[in-house]
């Protein structure tokens, strides 16, 4: 059986609408079923089909603040267990 890995990683300071121009591309390219990531030392090409697993984590500490957002798939369909989301903001 033949193993394929890749791995691409980027980080890098945004800010607050370069941030939110990143996420609506990812969510673009989630619609179109194609996710490309590429930066000066690599890129990755994904495509999302499918149940995805979608986690997210917050966490507040003091001064610092986090928010992981983490989706995966598999290309074979898998069970998967459902639950709902509320997601709200501060208008």
């Amino acid at each position: 059986m033949k193993t394929e890995k890749s791995l691409f990683r980027h980080e890098s300071l945004q800010s607050l609408k370069g941030a939110q121009e990143i996420l609506k591309a990812i969510t673009k390219g989630l619609a179109k079923g194609v996710l490309s990531f590429s930066d000066d030392e690599g890129e990755i090409r994904l495509a999302p089909k499918g149940l995805i697993n979608l986690k997210i984590t917050a966490r507040k500490e003091d001064d610092y603040h986090r928010l992981d957002i983490r989706l995966s798939w598999q290309a074979s369909d898998a069970k998967a267990k459902k639950s709902t989301l509320q997601v709200g903001h501060d208008d």
